[in-house]
Order: structure tokens, then sequence, then C-alpha cells
């Protein structure tokens, strides 16, 4: 059997470098700064944790819907988890998840006192943190997030809380890991085909 071409060799060397890098970081800056990419959630977060002050609930789900962030439009508040309930470690919410996985905080600790969370965001606060789950049972509630003490809880959508704007997916144009795979399997069958031809 014939080694493989040392080009195809590196070819291949390349692809997986890709694919291990991309497994490994977990939040990667975007927009030159303007953003955060979670890889793990598929979600891009605004970088500037409060771009617009306290607000009621309507006037944030207003101002989210309505940014334009580097030519990308779709923001939105986090979702949050109500099966989770009124409570400590609820990592399914968005903030919950970037809160005790990606900022490795645990409950009564502060948003601002993760070294990671801190390297990428700016303006975080020691405060609730609307989300844009209502509260099902009184549609006069929301769900929020307590960044200073990693609680998930509840309020009337008239209270002033703050707004930390996101969205699905990545807003930079680079391949996903699975593209990179197919990529690199096309360039393999490809290399092999010319081979054989030669041989």
């Amino acid at each position: 059997m014939n080694a493989l071409p040392k080009s195809l060799a590196a070819l291949v060397l390349l692809a997986g470098m890709g694919l291990a890098s991309t497994a490994e970081a977990a939040l990667i800056s975007r927009l030159g700064g303007l953003a955060v990419y979670d890889t793990d959630r598929n979600i891009t977060w605004l970088a500037n944790a409060n771009a617009n002050g306290q607000m009621m609930w309507q006037a944030a789900k207003t101002w989210a819907e309505g940014l334009n962030i580097g030519g990308y439009t779709g923001w939105r508040l986090p979702t949050a988890d109500p099966a989770c309930g009124f409570n400590f470690n609820c990592t399914n919410s968005e903030l919950g998840h970037l809160f005790y996985t990606e900022g490795g905080l645990t409950q009564g600790q502060s948003i601002t006192s993760s070294a990671v969370l801190s390297g990428l965001f700016s303006n975080m606060q020691n405060s609730g943190y609307w989300s844009g789950t209502e509260y099902a049972p009184n549609p006069d509630l929301a769900w929020l997030f307590g960044t200073d003490n990693g609680v998930q809880g509840y309020s009337n959508k008239g209270n002033n809380f703050y707004a930390w704007a996101v969205r699905s997916g990545d807003v930079a144009a680079v391949p996903e890991p699975g593209v990179m795979g197919l990529l690199g399997i096309g360039a393999l069958a490809w290399a092999g085909t010319k081979a054989r031809r030669r041989g």
C-alpha cells in the first residue's frame, strides 16, 4: 500500500487541527470585540452587557429586537428555564449557562468575579437581567437572572432590570466543524483519485 503524498498528509493534518481548535474554545470574540460566540449553545452574545441601562421588560425586548450589530439583526433577550423554577444552578437557561458553565462560577458568586467573562464582556452588572421568557402562571411577570448571585427568579414586567442581547447562531463567516470535515473528506477523495491516475 502506498504512503499518502506529503501534500495530502499536510491537508489531513490541517483539517484535523481546525476541528480540534474549534472544539476547544467555548467563547470566541467576534465582530472586532462587539460580540462573543458561545460554541456550546450556538448563540452569540452582545459583548456590552449594559448597552442601554435598566428597562422594563417590554422596553428591553423591543430594544434587543431592534439591534443591528455589525450588520447582524435577529437579536433578542436570552431564554430562561421555567422547569428549573426560582432556583440556583439553572444551567439550561442561556444566562445560567453563561454564568455557571462558561464563567465557572458557583451560586453566591458575582459575574464580575469571573476572569473568563470579564476578559470578553464589558459593563457586566451585579444585578438582575431580564430573560425573554414570560412567567406562564402570571402574564404580568417574566423570568430574570441574578448575576450578583446566580439565582433564576421572576419579577413584574413593570420593574426595571438590565438587558443583555443574544442571537441564535454565529455571526462569523467561518465553516462549521462538520463542513470542515466534509471538505477534508472531499480533498482526500480527490487526492486519492489523482494518485490512482498517476499509478
